[in-house]
């Protein structure tokens, strides 16, 4: 187990995509004066992390990410923010990362997990601690029980339940991290195109069949699959979340408690009870 984050001597170093995530973590980093050094990816820069030491550093340059890491004096290193997978075909890797290429095309073909945990793994080979944005920021973790939002009824309780199982079969089998279950329905379940696309493609469908802003019905689950390397890709619920979900008519958000990451917490909270939607963190033995 790695040491906790006040035995670091150096700054926390940062791999970072876009959205307020890893924004988040590096605030955190600031706050407690651990600092943060950035490594924000090119076509994945997140404009807000600029104000943070750093530079922008090409996917495939992995050589160049741990020799910038090392000099910054970074022993822990953190991977947040969305980055979509990419054309192996267009990198331009460093020699490092050309070592690592016929892996990591190896285990991309076996899914996103097994990918993670090559990226992973090549970082603890060179001497880094990997550690998961719940841990690097300490406030984005889901709790269990009711989060925000009104007290779910029954028919919605039997609605996660039955969405949370969904989660997890799409999740075993690497596919992805969430579903939406209305009535005991299933509308949708999440692969690759994300939670918003999921989200979007559920407000298309006949209201007869998901809720209405009148009448909200229906919700979202999302848990980190089975199988999943927790440290990285942690199921993210956001203001962006929030809004989609209310535009599809559903009536609350379903997530794992230890298992998912609420993203400015308090203004999610506040919206979702503003719109009359409930965040519920549901226990881990759900399956």
């Amino acid at each position: 187990m790695p040491p906790a984050l006040g035995d670091y001597k150096g700054p926390l170093g940062l791999l970072a995509g876009l959205g307020y995530l890893p924004v988040q973590v590096a605030q955190a980093a600031a706050h407690r004066k651990q600092g943060v050094y950035v490594l924000r990816l090119k076509g994945f820069v997140e404009p807000a992390l600029s104000e943070f030491p750093g530079e922008i550093i090409g996917l495939g340059e992995v050589g160049g990410m741990i020799k910038a890491f090392r000099a910054a004096g970074c022993q822990t290193v953190c991977f947040a923010g969305k980055v979509s997978r990419p054309d192996f075909s267009s990198l331009k890797p460093d020699l490092k990362g050309m070592s690592l290429l016929p892996k990591v095309i190896s285990a991309a073909r076996k899914g996103d997990d097994a990918l993670l945990r090559v990226i992973v793994e090549a970082f603890e080979a060179e001497g880094f601690d990997v550690i998961g944005a719940d841990t690097a920021s300490g406030k984005l973790i889901a709790s269990e029980g009711l989060i925000s939002g009104p007290v779910p009824e029954d028919e919605q309780m039997s609605d996660l339940r039955k969405a949370a199982r969904i989660a997890s079969e799409v999740g075993r089998l690497d596919i992805g991290q969430g579903a939406i279950v209305c009535d005991g329905l299933v509308l949708c379940v999440e692969a690759q195109e994300g939670t918003d696309a999921m989200l979007r493609r559920c407000s298309e469908l006949d209201e007869r069949l998901r809720g209405s802003v009148q009448n909200r019905r229906g919700v979202l689950v999302k848990r980190p699959k089975p199988i999943q390397e927790r440290r990285i890709d942690l199921p993210t619920i956001g203001l962006a979340t929030i809004e989609r979900v209310a535009e599809a008519g559903l009536a609350g958000i379903g997530i794992e408690a230890g298992g998912a990451l609420l993203v400015d917490r308090q203004a999610v909270m506040e919206r979702a009870s503003d719109l009359g939607i409930f965040i519920f963190g549901f226990p881990r033995e759900w399956a």
